[in-house]
């Protein structure tokens, strides 16, 4: 047995350990439940790790992931379900029968031709038995569920000839919006507003962009140069609220000019 290989069962026999009926009180009260919340968090701890291109916290948060996951499995062997050597095995076969271009005899030369390959073997399957749409999580961030439905249906057919066209559409879902607000109609107002998120979403996908990080990485920016303006106003003894429209532009056009 390799090194790597003792040290990924030497992790199992910890959370075996701690499970076990000598083991940690706090970590024999988890449950498939619970453990959902921590890993959301560690996921979302570790994608601010990759942003900040840092190696070692992007290899302590993949561990933390790691961690909840053989909670899950533990949790599932317990109940008589699955381990997680059966959750290897599993993903193991999976990658080697949709990927018959690297492991048989197929031929796969560009990226759109692995993926409506890919589309194939899952409906083979009987992945989208009922729907080209079937199996995108209900749970996801919206916007990012948005992109995988829109990605779904283009390849199966349903798609805009042209990022231009789609262009098009965001203006006629803007005016559709303006029209909602001046009528005062809140349902129909959400409604136009949902429209209007959802073409924004098919301009990202045709201008290969990610909407989720796109939306996270301008929080972020905005987050660093509200704060930067909080530190002006402080440094002159003043607070935000007290302070001019003007004077408040004039910080943040400050904040833009030193990069944050």
């Amino acid at each position: 047995m390799s090194k790597n290989n003792q040290g990924f069962n030497d992790l199992v026999g910890i959370m075996d350990a701690l499970r076990s009926e000598q083991g940690c009180p706090w970590d024999k009260q988890q449950s498939e439940a619970t453990v959902i919340t921590y890993l959301l968090e560690e996921t979302y701890e570790l994608i601010e790790a990759v942003e900040g291109a840092n190696p070692e916290e992007i290899a302590q948060e993949l561990g933390d992931v790691l961690f909840q996951l053989l909670f899950f499995a533990r949790i599932a062997k317990e109940k008589g379900q699955f381990d997680i050597y059966d959750v290897i095995a599993a993903i193991s076969d999976k990658m080697i029968t949709r990927h018959p271009h690297v492991f048989g005899d197929a031929e796969c030369e560009t990226t759109a031709e692995v993926l409506k390959q890919w589309d194939e073997i899952k409906k083979s399957e009987g992945r989208y038995a009922d729907s080209s749409l079937g199996g995108i999580p209900r749970a996801m961030p919206s916007l990012l569920r948005a992109l995988f439905v829109t990605d779904r249906a283009g390849r199966a057919g349903f798609d805009w000839d042209s990022t231009g066209d789609v262009l098009n559409k965001l203006d006629e879902e803007v005016s559709e919006f303006k029209e909602a607000v001046t009528q005062g109609d809140p349902a129909q107002i959400e409604v136009e507003l949902g429209d209007i998120l959802f073409t924004i979403v098919n301009i990202a996908r045709f201008i290969q962009l990610n909407p989720e990080e796109a939306l996270r990485k301008t929080i972020n920016r905005f987050i660093g140069r509200f704060q930067h303006m909080e530190r002006s106003a402080k440094h002159l003894e003043k607070s935000l609220s007290s302070m001019t429209t003007a004077e408040m532009d004039a910080m943040w056009e400050e904040a833009k000019r030193h990069g944050v």
